[in-house]
């Protein structure tokens, strides 16, 4: 807190030394680089210089500060920087007069932690409910150069600027509203916080990312129909096996209603003659309950029936065709 009170204190007295010596863009000073982006506690340089015969040239800064010289180049440097708000200004006296020149001065930190969770929800999710999540930055800065980007798996969904002006390090939050359906069982959420500080700044620009936040989703059973159609014909005398699969989160329960008081606790069910004309499957987890009924379409069985018929046909026709034979062959031995 001190620091930064010197630091205001000394803006102050430079501001007020720029409007007495007066700036304006004739200035014979050049600054290289013009624009500087450093990270806090880390080095920092920059060379003004003129090609104009001057009475002295120097750097004032609340760090670094370099004392007037003669030279036509000179050098502001600070091998360890922990000013947060720092505005050095190279001046020339030339002319009888005094101008110079800014420098701005990005200082940056990246965040501490970056995390993510469930506002106000702990466990699964039920599908289709609106859930809130929150992602927490913790130290950065300057935050007017933070984005928040949030993935859901290797897809961005959503970003978040913000326009907070203040340089020094402070926390933020960037919240995401969702509304899971079945498909995102097991969807992997993560937040990146991305600092970017433009073509002087890290490049890439640096980014620290949230470890993946993990969703399970729960949703009601439903039930297979291409495997359980409405209608199943059933030859009487002849049992068939009838199958109900249903897919659900939790893991759903699988009994049969016969009709009766004692339901059937399998995904399976064999149909005989004695079973009921209309059976119905049950599928039942913690979120809801799916029915499906089945009509069982009881047929006579005609099959032996048809065999044996046939069966006849093809013995007469087998006799009728010996004793052709048999006439036949008599007839060109001259026997008959």
């Amino acid at each position: 807190m001190l620091q930064h009170f010197f630091g205001l204190i000394y803006l102050s007295a430079v501001s007020q030394l720029v409007c007495f010596r007066g700036t304006h863009a004739a200035c014979p000073v050049q600054i290289n680089p013009q624009r500087v982006v450093v990270k806090f506690g880390g080095s920092v340089s920059a060379d003004c210089y003129t090609s104009v015969l001057h009475d002295g040239i120097g750097w004032e800064a609340s760090e670094g500060a370099v004392p007037m010289g003669e030279d036509s180049l000179i050098t502001w440097r600070v091998s360890n920087l922990r000013e947060w708000d720092i505005q050095p200004f190279c001046f020339i006296n030339y002319n009888d007069s005094q101008c110079g020149s800014w420098l701005p001065v990005t200082v940056y930190k990246t965040p501490d932690s970056v995390s993510i969770n469930t506002v106000n929800r702990t466990g699964p999710m039920m599908e289709r409910n609106q859930y809130e999540l929150q992602c927490d930055v913790l130290n950065v800065a300057p935050v007017q150069n933070l984005t928040v980007k949030w993935y859901k798996g290797p897809t961005l969904v959503d970003l978040n600027n913000f326009s907070d002006t203040i340089n020094t390090p402070i926390n933020k939050s960037s919240k995401l509203l969702i509304r899971p359906d079945r498909a995102d069982d097991g969807a992997q959420y993560r937040c990146e916080a991305e600092l970017e500080l433009g073509e002087e700044g890290p490049q890439p620009p640096a980014k620290v990312s949230s470890d993946p936040l993990h969703i399970t989703v729960y949703f009601k059973p439903i039930i297979n129909e291409t495997k359980l159609p409405s209608v199943v014909p059933v030859f009487r005398g002849y049992p068939v096996v009838i199958v109900c699969e249903a897919m659900g989160n939790p893991k759903p329960k699988i009994s049969w209603n016969l009709g009766t008081n004692d339901p059937v606790y399998s995904e399976t069910l064999t149909i005989t003659d004695s079973t009921p004309e209309v059976v119905c499957c049950i599928a039942n987890n913690s979120v809801d309950t799916t029915t499906r009924c089945v009509k069982l379409s009881f047929q006579e069985n005609y099959i032996p029936l048809i065999l044996g018929i046939t069966v006849a046909v093809v013995l007469v026709i087998g006799v009728i065709i010996i004793i052709i034979y048999i006439y036949y062959k008599k007839t060109r031995m001259g026997i008959i």
